[in-house]
């Protein structure tokens, strides 16, 4: 059972001095079978009281104000879990749709979870659903050749997307990143009525030149009759075992953001992300990202509003 050490810095920074800054964080370990936290610690710019509680999808939420005012804001998580799934998973390949209309029709949550966005592009969806789908396939197959076919046809590109980005632009660039790939997948497991949830954490392969690692990483579960939720990761096409670690579940990106708040003031902002992995052997991987800002048109408007005043 691997243990890792991960270091997430979430920093944002303001040209102007901001205050009020309220925010919901969802950076803690998944509480779930398959992991287990053995230290997690928070450092926060001013050293705010952390009030945590439960979501809809059962993920651990912290909220927060910073109310003086201030420049910079940092958080900063130090997480050392152990994975308790196996390397290899033993996949149920015999249940099929027949048995997943049955669990289906029971559950609310799986009635929620199995309908799709309203979307423009439903003909490139069901072009690919053409290429996967049998009504006599097993769900499991469904579900990694489905995988497969988003990991083969869309290129992996970072820049070209950002957390605003709709399926119907994904679609249209053919490409983007692991949260890109995600929403397709869950697209096309939702117009075949299979139950799926967004999955944020992380990944940590340690050398086995898999994307994503060192970031915040994304990727979906299906229910599999007979298994249970399977993880699946189509920016890697593999099914999700001990090298995943879990963070938030939801109904998409919106359900599982690791970090997002508001404030008051009238500033640009910029963020970077800087997340480590640390394995038991001592190699650490590392990379710090850069996050475009929208703050700047909101700054203009503001102008724009006092001027017509």
């Amino acid at each position: 059972m691997p243990v890792f050490k991960i270091h997430h810095i979430t920093k944002y920074t303001y040209d102007e001095p901001v205050k009020e800054s309220i925010n919901e964080i969802k950076i803690f370990p998944y509480q779930c079978p398959e992991q287990e936290s053995l230290q997690h610690q928070l450092n926060i710019t001013g050293y705010p009281n952390v009030y945590t509680s439960s979501d809809y999808w059962n993920n651990v939420t912290g909220t927060f104000n910073l109310l003086t005012p201030h420049k910079e804001l940092i958080i900063e998580s130090k997480l050392i879990v152990r994975t308790t799934m196996a390397s290899e998973i033993q996949m149920n390949y015999t249940s099929g749709m027949q048995d997943l209309e049955k669990e289906v029709q029971s559950n609310l949550r799986f009635l929620e979870l199995s309908t799709p966005d309203q979307i423009e592009s439903t003909a490139a969806i069901s072009e690919i659903i053409d290429a996967v789908y049998e009504p006599s396939k097993s769900i499991a197959s469904i579900v990694m050749e489905s995988s497969q076919y988003v990991f083969e046809h869309f290129q992996y590109t970072k820049g070209i997307t950002n957390v605003e980005t709709t399926v119907d632009e994904i679609l249209e660039h053919h490409g983007g990143v692991c949260q890109d790939f995600a929403h397709v997948l869950l697209q096309i497991f939702r117009s075949i009525k299979i139950p799926s949830r967004y999955v944020s954490g992380y990944i940590c392969p340690n050398k086995n030149g898999m994307r994503g690692e060192g970031a915040t990483h994304a990727w979906v579960e299906a229910f599999i009759p007979g298994y249970g939720w399977a993880g699946v990761d189509p920016t890697n096409n593999i099914w999700v075992t001990d090298k995943h670690i879990k963070l938030a579940v939801g109904r998409n990106f919106n359900d599982c953001t690791p970090i997002k708040g508001t404030f008051k003031g009238v500033a640009d902002q910029h963020l970077s992300v800087y997340v480590s992995v640390g394995y038991e052997d001592g190699v650490t991987f590392e990379e710090v990202n850069d996050v475009k800002s929208y703050a700047r048109k909101r700054k203009q408007l503001a102008q724009d509003h006092a001027q017509q005043q």
